[in-house]
Protein backbone atom coordinates (compact mmCIF):
# COMPACT_ATOMS: atom_id res chain seq x y z
CA UNK A 1 0.00 0.00 0.00
CA UNK A 2 3.15 2.31 0.55
CA UNK A 3 4.73 1.83 -2.20
CA UNK A 4 1.36 2.36 -4.22
CA UNK A 5 0.57 5.95 -2.35
CA UNK A 6 4.49 6.62 -3.24
CA UNK A 7 3.81 6.12 -6.73
CA UNK A 8 0.69 8.19 -6.87
CA UNK A 9 2.46 11.09 -5.42
CA UNK A 10 5.72 10.51 -8.42
CA UNK A 11 2.80 10.54 -10.74
CA UNK A 12 1.95 13.92 -9.28
CA UNK A 13 5.28 16.03 -10.05
CA UNK A 14 4.26 15.92 -13.79
CA UNK A 15 1.01 17.48 -13.19
CA UNK A 16 1.16 21.15 -12.41
CA UNK A 17 -2.40 22.05 -12.22
CA UNK A 18 -3.22 19.61 -9.43
CA UNK A 19 -0.63 21.99 -7.26
CA UNK A 20 -2.00 25.24 -8.65
CA UNK A 21 -5.77 24.15 -7.38
CA UNK A 22 -4.28 24.36 -3.53
CA UNK A 23 -4.28 28.14 -4.25
CA UNK A 24 -8.13 27.95 -4.04
CA UNK A 25 -7.40 27.06 -0.14
CA UNK A 26 -6.80 31.38 0.21
CA UNK A 27 -9.65 32.39 -1.77
CA UNK A 28 -12.29 32.31 1.15
CA UNK A 29 -9.36 34.03 3.85
CA UNK A 30 -9.08 36.20 1.55
CA UNK A 31 -12.67 37.60 0.51
CA UNK A 32 -12.93 37.33 4.40
CA UNK A 33 -10.16 39.92 4.95
CA UNK A 34 -12.13 42.43 1.71
CA UNK A 35 -15.48 41.75 3.67
CA UNK A 36 -14.41 42.75 6.97
CA UNK A 37 -12.36 45.39 5.93
CA UNK A 38 -15.10 46.79 3.83
CA UNK A 39 -17.03 46.82 6.76
CA UNK A 40 -14.14 48.27 8.65
CA UNK A 41 -15.26 46.24 11.63
CA UNK A 42 -11.79 45.64 13.97
CA UNK A 43 -11.29 43.40 17.50
CA UNK A 44 -13.51 40.60 15.42
CA UNK A 45 -14.66 37.12 17.02
CA UNK A 46 -12.20 34.71 15.68
CA UNK A 47 -14.82 32.21 15.47
CA UNK A 48 -16.72 34.86 13.35
CA UNK A 49 -14.15 35.16 11.05
CA UNK A 50 -12.75 31.58 10.72
CA UNK A 51 -16.68 30.98 9.82
CA UNK A 52 -16.11 32.58 6.48
CA UNK A 53 -12.64 31.68 5.74
CA UNK A 54 -12.52 28.19 6.52
CA UNK A 55 -15.84 26.80 7.79
CA UNK A 56 -18.59 28.14 4.88
CA UNK A 57 -17.83 28.05 1.43
CA UNK A 58 -14.37 26.25 2.29
CA UNK A 59 -16.28 23.02 3.53
CA UNK A 60 -19.21 23.00 1.11
CA UNK A 61 -18.32 23.97 -2.23
CA UNK A 62 -14.09 24.75 -2.57
CA UNK A 63 -12.71 21.93 -0.78
CA UNK A 64 -15.19 19.14 -1.85
CA UNK A 65 -15.06 20.44 -5.52
CA UNK A 66 -11.16 20.66 -5.78
CA UNK A 67 -11.23 16.86 -4.44
CA UNK A 68 -13.56 15.93 -6.70
CA UNK A 69 -11.39 16.77 -9.57
CA UNK A 70 -8.19 15.80 -7.77
CA UNK A 71 -10.01 12.30 -7.43
CA UNK A 72 -10.84 12.03 -10.87
CA UNK A 73 -7.57 13.10 -12.43
CA UNK A 74 -5.78 10.02 -9.74
CA UNK A 75 -8.25 8.01 -12.03
CA UNK A 76 -7.61 8.94 -15.32
CA UNK A 77 -4.73 7.71 -16.69
CA UNK A 78 -5.03 4.35 -15.30
CA UNK A 79 -8.32 4.27 -17.26
CA UNK A 80 -7.80 6.34 -20.22
CA UNK A 81 -5.07 4.02 -21.49
CA UNK A 82 -6.75 0.57 -19.78
CA UNK A 83 -3.37 0.60 -17.82
CA UNK A 84 -5.63 -2.07 -15.06
CA UNK A 85 -5.44 -5.03 -17.08
CA UNK A 86 -1.64 -4.59 -16.22
CA UNK A 87 -1.75 -3.74 -12.57
CA UNK A 88 -3.93 -6.45 -11.91
CA UNK A 89 -1.32 -8.85 -14.13
CA UNK A 90 1.58 -7.31 -11.18
CA UNK A 91 -0.74 -8.52 -9.58
CA UNK A 92 -2.38 -5.53 -7.23
CA UNK A 93 -4.96 -5.83 -5.57
CA UNK A 94 -8.00 -3.72 -6.41
CA UNK A 95 -9.01 -2.40 -3.30
CA UNK A 96 -5.33 -2.01 -2.60
CA UNK A 97 -5.39 0.07 -5.35
CA UNK A 98 -8.64 1.85 -4.70
CA UNK A 99 -7.15 3.07 -1.24
CA UNK A 100 -4.23 4.23 -2.51
CA UNK A 101 -6.15 6.99 -4.45
CA UNK A 102 -7.81 7.57 -1.52
CA UNK A 103 -5.08 8.16 0.95
CA UNK A 104 -3.30 10.41 -1.95
CA UNK A 105 -6.65 12.27 -1.60
CA UNK A 106 -6.61 12.35 2.07
CA UNK A 107 -3.41 13.69 2.05
CA UNK A 108 -3.94 16.58 -0.69
CA UNK A 109 -6.94 17.70 1.85
CA UNK A 110 -5.21 17.87 5.17
CA UNK A 111 -2.45 19.95 3.32
CA UNK A 112 -5.10 22.06 1.26
CA UNK A 113 -7.08 22.87 4.73
CA UNK A 114 -3.62 23.53 6.59
CA UNK A 115 -2.99 26.24 3.73
CA UNK A 116 -6.52 27.50 4.28
CA UNK A 117 -5.90 27.92 8.23
CA UNK A 118 -2.51 29.32 7.65
CA UNK A 119 -4.43 31.77 5.23
CA UNK A 120 -6.93 32.62 7.50
CA UNK A 121 -4.70 33.42 10.91
CA UNK A 122 -2.39 35.89 8.36
CA UNK A 123 -5.61 37.48 6.81
CA UNK A 124 -7.28 38.18 10.24
CA UNK A 125 -4.53 38.61 12.65
CA UNK A 126 -2.09 40.63 10.43
CA UNK A 127 -4.90 43.37 9.80
CA UNK A 128 -5.30 43.63 13.19
CA UNK A 129 -9.22 42.31 12.67
CA UNK A 130 -8.24 39.34 15.07
CA UNK A 131 -6.34 39.39 18.22
CA UNK A 132 -3.89 36.82 18.28
CA UNK A 133 -4.66 34.07 20.33
CA UNK A 134 -2.97 30.19 20.61
CA UNK A 135 -6.35 29.13 21.95
CA UNK A 136 -8.09 30.14 18.53
CA UNK A 137 -5.42 29.15 16.32
CA UNK A 138 -5.76 25.90 17.71
CA UNK A 139 -9.24 25.61 17.14
CA UNK A 140 -8.71 26.31 13.72
CA UNK A 141 -6.14 24.23 13.15
CA UNK A 142 -8.43 21.05 14.93
CA UNK A 143 -11.32 22.06 12.67
CA UNK A 144 -9.60 21.96 9.37
CA UNK A 145 -8.03 18.78 9.72
CA UNK A 146 -11.36 17.18 10.86
CA UNK A 147 -12.40 19.07 7.99
CA UNK A 148 -9.86 17.58 5.72
CA UNK A 149 -10.43 14.20 6.83
CA UNK A 150 -13.98 13.85 6.78
CA UNK A 151 -14.31 15.48 3.34
CA UNK A 152 -11.85 13.20 2.05
CA UNK A 153 -14.32 10.04 3.00
CA UNK A 154 -17.12 12.49 1.36
CA UNK A 155 -15.50 12.42 -1.79
CA UNK A 156 -15.47 8.32 -1.65
CA UNK A 157 -19.05 8.18 -3.94
CA UNK A 158 -17.08 10.56 -6.60
CA UNK A 159 -13.95 8.38 -6.24
CA UNK A 160 -15.48 5.11 -7.07
CA UNK A 161 -17.63 6.62 -10.07
CA UNK A 162 -13.78 8.18 -11.39
CA UNK A 163 -12.87 4.00 -11.19
CA UNK A 164 -15.13 3.11 -14.08
CA UNK A 165 -15.02 6.20 -16.30
CA UNK A 166 -12.10 6.91 -18.95
CA UNK A 167 -13.05 10.50 -19.31
CA UNK A 168 -13.94 13.61 -16.93
CA UNK A 169 -16.86 14.32 -18.28
CA UNK A 170 -19.68 12.39 -16.00
CA UNK A 171 -16.90 12.31 -13.06
CA UNK A 172 -17.15 16.32 -13.32
CA UNK A 173 -20.99 16.45 -13.73
CA UNK A 174 -21.10 14.24 -10.84
CA UNK A 175 -19.35 16.08 -8.49
CA UNK A 176 -20.84 19.64 -9.25
CA UNK A 177 -24.51 17.62 -8.65
CA UNK A 178 -22.97 16.17 -5.60
CA UNK A 179 -20.89 19.40 -3.89
CA UNK A 180 -24.32 21.31 -4.83
CA UNK A 181 -26.70 19.14 -3.51
CA UNK A 182 -25.05 18.67 -0.11
CA UNK A 183 -25.05 22.66 0.21
CA UNK A 184 -28.88 22.50 -0.65
CA UNK A 185 -29.75 19.45 1.61
CA UNK A 186 -28.73 20.91 4.61
CA UNK A 187 -31.50 23.21 5.06
CA UNK A 188 -33.87 20.13 4.62
CA UNK A 189 -32.00 17.40 6.79
CA UNK A 190 -28.36 17.80 8.42
CA UNK A 191 -27.78 14.15 8.58
CA UNK A 192 -28.32 12.71 5.15
CA UNK A 193 -25.63 14.14 2.63
CA UNK A 194 -21.99 13.54 3.95
CA UNK A 195 -20.92 17.14 3.45
CA UNK A 196 -23.90 18.35 6.06
CA UNK A 197 -23.13 15.91 8.07
CA UNK A 198 -19.11 17.72 8.27
CA UNK A 199 -20.93 20.78 9.41
CA UNK A 200 -22.66 19.06 12.41
CA UNK A 201 -19.51 17.74 13.23
CA UNK A 202 -17.51 20.75 13.41
CA UNK A 203 -20.36 22.58 14.57
CA UNK A 204 -20.67 20.76 17.78
CA UNK A 205 -21.08 22.40 21.23
CA UNK A 206 -21.87 26.00 19.48
CA UNK A 207 -18.50 26.39 18.25
CA UNK A 208 -20.41 28.41 15.42
CA UNK A 209 -22.05 31.21 16.26
CA UNK A 210 -25.56 32.06 14.29
CA UNK A 211 -25.62 28.61 13.16
CA UNK A 212 -29.10 26.77 13.40
CA UNK A 213 -29.21 23.03 12.27
CA UNK A 214 -32.44 20.99 12.07
CA UNK A 215 -30.73 18.11 13.24
CA UNK A 216 -27.37 18.19 15.27
CA UNK A 217 -26.62 14.64 16.63
CA UNK A 218 -23.21 14.22 16.18
CA UNK A 219 -23.17 10.38 16.13
CA UNK A 220 -25.60 10.32 13.76
CA UNK A 221 -23.89 12.73 11.34
CA UNK A 222 -21.00 10.26 11.98
CA UNK A 223 -23.18 6.84 11.05
CA UNK A 224 -24.66 8.75 8.26
CA UNK A 225 -20.67 9.37 6.53
CA UNK A 226 -19.57 5.65 7.29
CA UNK A 227 -22.42 4.74 5.54
CA UNK A 228 -21.81 6.63 2.23
CA UNK A 229 -18.45 5.52 2.83
CA UNK A 230 -19.29 1.80 2.86
CA UNK A 231 -21.50 1.87 0.41
CA UNK A 232 -18.70 3.52 -2.18
CA UNK A 233 -16.32 1.43 -1.36
CA UNK A 234 -18.85 -1.76 -2.55
CA UNK A 235 -19.78 0.34 -5.33
CA UNK A 236 -15.89 0.58 -6.32
CA UNK A 237 -15.31 -3.32 -5.36
CA UNK A 238 -17.84 -4.09 -8.24
CA UNK A 239 -16.66 -1.59 -11.09
CA UNK A 240 -13.17 -2.38 -10.49
CA UNK A 241 -14.50 -6.09 -10.49
CA UNK A 242 -15.66 -5.64 -13.86
CA UNK A 243 -12.22 -4.29 -15.39
CA UNK A 244 -10.70 -7.39 -16.49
Amino acid sequence: MLKLVQIEFCKLRRKKLIWLMLLSAFVMPFFAFLYFSYLGETDIDPAKFYQWSAFGYTLFIILPFTLGLFGTMLMHDENRYDMLKQLWIVPVSKMGYFFSKFFVVLIYSIFFMLLNAVASVLFSVIPNYVSFDWGSILFLLERCLEIAGLTALAILPILSISASQKGYILPVCVTLIYVFAGFLITSVNSCLHPLSCILVVIARNGAISGLTLLQNSVPLALVSICIWSIASVLLANIKLGKRK
